[in-house]
């Protein structure tokens, strides 16, 4: 059934308002809810089907600045469910705004099921974004506050206006009181209707080519390059023969920029695209990279189960395989992959929802290694499920277990700033500290001696309880295991806290340091700066240039 898309009523103070117009006049609906603004498109009001589209008209007919956004239905339409209806704004024609900077021609801003009921405005952007498709951009939230809104100032020459929705979903019959807009004064600034004049196209910006991608347009590698800023340096071919086999949005940009840059090196990688992506993206794609060579080589067929159960933990296993394929340069290493393939098919996985489900009730710290600790039993074969995750994990419930926070990064990324605002520490063991008792931190000829002080350190204040960070950069998996070792011995929590920040950054803030490393030491660092996989530690946080976690997993 197609249904058409509610007027929205203007703000009592929006200026745009005509005699033709309907007007809020109670506020009720909105007081006292928290609610999203986002930016009103001037554009097309569009609503896509899993069969179809039509423009605000039921019967619109053909237009040709219509096209665009038909081959976009024919490629997410599927993963529409039947009766629901995705509404937002077809951008594709210049109307009385010209746009130069837009990331997609189509913009998503509300999703309604076959009830007719519409989401919250946080399952609609996960929902959105997984088709491929971005919302307007969002210029404040919170419980609503007139006077805020009305504060709130736009470019009257390059912003229509903005629309308030309750954050909470509600059904049809509740719209007029849970949406409403502010339009600038006299918006339409033209003599002709723009769809009697010719069509003008709004000009896309760099990042349309990342949602391009995410919505399964053929991908151009020079953009996609050009959008995450490493061009010249992708594999067109490899990105070409990238199968993501149905994926969309998200998952589909990961395994796609994973194919494209799968020469890259992977710290690099992360650091860099987090920049464009942002740092969970980034560092899925990362992995992607790092992990999928493995997929090429003979694996023992008695351990393949539990090796790509710990894998699961680290990567999609869907995009892992998709990308090793895409990349394999030989016949041996394309079967490699697909025996790999078939077997991943077969062995399952934890359910993430239910085993969060059970441990929901306990302290944060103590879910954290319940969780782990069952992900792992599971993966060893020492328990079939869920079901059994409570008995094998009963030792943690508590949370009477120390805990161990380990900095990794390169010198200069920020990772004593980081650990030494952390709140909670009770012993910090840092080997630059170590090495200026001894009379110079930049001294590396007591490398061993240094490091055995901070291992015998780190174990007495492990010993004693409590939380304890270890802060040395930490560059491979063999440093880290010498602090695992103590960790485990100590039965800790251990939380990895990598630093990823692009290597020019690192430049700047080496040459800004009161105590700088010489340029050759930061370079030998970044060539061998291997960052740890989510599933090397219980818990594992991304810190970006920012300074802050960007992705706890």
């Amino acid at each position: 059934m197609r249904t058409h898309y509610p007027r929205t009523r203007h703000l009592p103070w929006s200026p745009g308002a005509t005699a033709d117009d309907l007007r809020v006049t109670d506020l009720s609906g909105l007081r006292g809810r928290e609610v999203v603004v986002t930016e009103k498109l001037d554009g097309e009001n569009t609503t896509l089907y899993a069969d179809g589209l039509h423009a605000r008209s039921l019967d619109s007919a053909h237009h040709p600045s219509r096209t665009w956004v038909k081959a976009l239905q024919a490629r997410i339409g599927h993963a529409i469910p039947e009766g629901w209806r995705v509404c937002g704004e077809n951008m594709f024609a210049r109307h009385s705004i010209a746009y130069e900077d837009l990331e997609s021609w189509f913009y998503g801003f509300s999703v309604w099921d076959g009830d007719g009921h519409c989401l919250d405005w946080d399952r609609t952007v996960v929902f959105l974004h997984g088709l491929g498709v971005p919302v307007p951009r969002v210029l404040w939230r919170g419980e609503f506050d007139e006077r805020a809104l009305r504060a709130l100032r736009l470019d009257p020459g390059r912003q229509e206006g903005y629309v308030v929705r309750a954050v909470d979903g509600f059904g049809a019959e509740d719209f007029g009181e849970r949406v409403a807009k502010w339009v600038r004064p006299g918006h339409v600034r033209t003599d002709t209707h723009w769809m009697h004049a010719a069509v003008v196209e709004n000009g896309l910006g760099p990042r349309a080519a990342l949602w391009a991608a995410r919505s399964g347009a053929a991908v151009d590698p020079v953009l996609l390059e050009e959008a995450v800023g490493l061009s010249g340096e992708g594999d067109p071919r490899a990105a070409a023969r990238f199968d993501p086999a149905g994926r969309s949005g998200d998952d589909r940009l990961v395994g796609v920029l994973a194919a494209l840059l799968h020469k890259g090196r992977r710290a690099r990688l992360a650091a860099r695209l987090a920049g464009a992506v942002g740092m969970p993206l980034a560092r899925r794609a990362a992995d992607l990279v790092g992990l999928h060579p493995a997929l090429h080589r003979p694996y023992p067929d008695e351990d393949r189960r539990t090796g790509l159960l710990r894998l699961s933990h680290a990567a999609d296993l869907g995009l892992l395989h998709a990308l090793a394929l895409a990349t394999a340069d030989t016949d041996e290493a394309r079967e490699q992959v697909e025996w790999s393939a078939l077997h991943a098919e077969d062995i399952g996985g934890m359910d993430e929802g239910a085993l969060r489900e059970v441990f929901a009730g306990l302290p944060a710290d103590a879910a954290v290694r319940c969780r782990a600790e069952a992900r792992e039993a599971y993966a060893d074969g020492r328990i079939g499920g869920v079901d059994e995750a409570t008995a094998a994990t009963w030792r943690w419930r508590s949370g009477a277990f120390p805990k161990l926070i380990h900095m990794v990064g390169p010198a200069g990324s920020g990772k004593s700033t980081f650990a030494r605002a952390l709140p909670g520490v009770d012993a910090y063991v840092c080997l630059d500290d170590l090495r200026e008792a001894r009379g110079a931190r930049a001294d590396q000829r007591a490398n061993g001696d240094v490091l055995r002080e901070g291992l015998d350190r780190l174990d007495g204040a492990l010993a004693a309880g409590g939380t304890v960070v270890w802060d040395a950069t930490s560059l491979n998996k063999q440093q880290r295991s010498l602090v695992h070792a103590v960790a485990r011995r100590r039965d800790a929590l251990i939380t990895h806290a990598v630093v990823l920040v692009d290597e020019d950054e690192l430049i700047r803030r080496n040459a800004r340091r009161e105590h700088p490393v010489p340029p050759e030491v930061l370079s030998a660092q970044l060539r061998r700066f291997g960052p740890p996989y989510p599933g090397d530690a219980h818990r594992t946080w991304y810190i970006g240039a920012s300074g802050t976690v960007e992705e706890e997993v």
